[in-house]
């Protein structure tokens, strides 16, 4: 179903060209993307309010042609600004890159012609068309024959289950249509390299767990995939390299297995220790304790209404006993303890000190 087409079509001048992605032209790669020391920095206010906000502070990337390739971060780490700049929506103020290929910023409609994008999910279609619409919108874009264009819209109705709404307008879809829209928008051209920009953030689990399945099975069919999420599980379940990005640079690359091993000796483990409410006085104490590398408490909200107590440490069974005790002579209810292996969450805690969906929430 997902076969990969090795034919990508451009224009020059009046006349239609066929350029073949994989043989000839002269491409020859050793990665689909390329990135070296990329920055973005933004100017804000005016006079003594004037700031630089350096969104990217000098990446450096290679992926793969065929990887699943995640970029797990909180909001506001710069994820969506290096996609925007390897899409060419932004000039980068310093360093480039290559897509396919291609040049960021001396070919940027070959970047263009290379990729399938969803980037802000339904704001990226538009609302008075129907869904068949926009996708022979779109796919005219890319310069593909009416015929080609009607059996691939054909191809994603039935992929993406859209056979009941793709003929309304797509002002009158739920948010779950309209990013399957969106999403099938990103496929249409059947692109070699798919960038994904959170594209679960607006679908319940459901709809989620259909578009990740999708994505996967893309992949598994040659398509590259670029994936940013703000979500630990989706990193670990998709993933063949995740890179850790905050503050604008990136903290750790690797498979999910190599992130776990940079946490040393392999004994580092997070206890989670599920408290109401956790008395002042008992926290001091239980940062004092030998073998304790992070505590963190994990607010409610955070945690489906539950407040926890992170503990990272070397050995679990000489630490809780006396957090256990601790807590208890403070008057603590103790309603649940579990002892985790080490985890992605583990290797973020661990770089920046605080859980993934502290860093959310802060940066939203």
């Amino acid at each position: 179903m997902f076969k990969q087409s090795q034919v990508r079509y451009f224009r020059y001048g009046n006349k239609l060209k066929y350029n073949n992605l994989f043989r000839g032209n002269g491409i020859k790669m050793s990665s689909i993307i390329e990135v070296w020391d990329l920055a973005k920095a933004y100017r804000t206010g005016r006079g003594k309010h004037k700031r630089i906000i350096e969104a990217l502070k000098g990446i450096d990337l290679q992926i793969e042609k065929g990887e699943f390739f995640g970029l797990l971060g909180p909001n506001g780490a710069g994820k969506t600004t290096l996609i925007q700049c390897l899409t060419t929506l932004l000039l980068p103020t310093r360093g480039g890159g290559t897509v396919c290929g291609y040049d960021i910023l001396r070919e940027p409609q070959k970047v263009r012609a290379s990729i399938g994008c969803m980037l802000t999910g339904e704001r990226s279609i538009y609302w008075k068309l129907t869904g068949r619409e926009n996708l022979d919108y779109f796919g005219a874009l890319y310069y593909m024959p009416s015929s080609q264009r009607r059996s691939r819209i054909e191809e994603l109705k039935d992929m993406l289950d859209m056979k009941e709404f793709l003929d309304r307008r797509v002002e009158t879809y739920s948010s779950g249509q309209k990013m399957k829209v969106a999403f099938a928008k990103a496929l249409i051209a059947d692109p070699p390299v798919l960038i994904l920009d959170e594209p679960t953030i607006t679908l319940d689990v459901h709809a989620s767990r259909e578009l990740r399945a999708i994505a996967k099975g893309i992949n598994h069919n040659g398509t590259t995939v670029l994936y940013t999420t703000h979500l630990m599980f989706e990193a670990e379940e998709l993933c063949d390299r995740v890179a850790i990005i905050d503050d604008g640079v990136i903290k750790s690359l690797g498979t999910v297995d190599e992130l776990k091993d940079t946490m040393g000796s392999g004994e580092d483990r997070i206890i989670r220790i599920e408290v109401p409410i956790i008395p002042d006085s008992a926290l001091p104490r239980i940062e004092e304790l030998e073998g304790i590398t992070r505590c963190i408490v994990k607010s409610a909200m955070d945690n489906g209404g539950e407040r926890e107590l992170l503990l990272t440490c070397r050995r679990p069974r000489d630490v809780l006993p006396a957090a256990i005790k601790i807590l208890a002579d403070s008057g603590a209810a103790i309603k649940a303890v579990e002892v985790e292996p080490i985890t992605l969450e583990t290797v973020f805690i661990r770089l920046t000190g605080r859980t993934l969906e502290e860093s959310t929430r802060e940066g939203a």
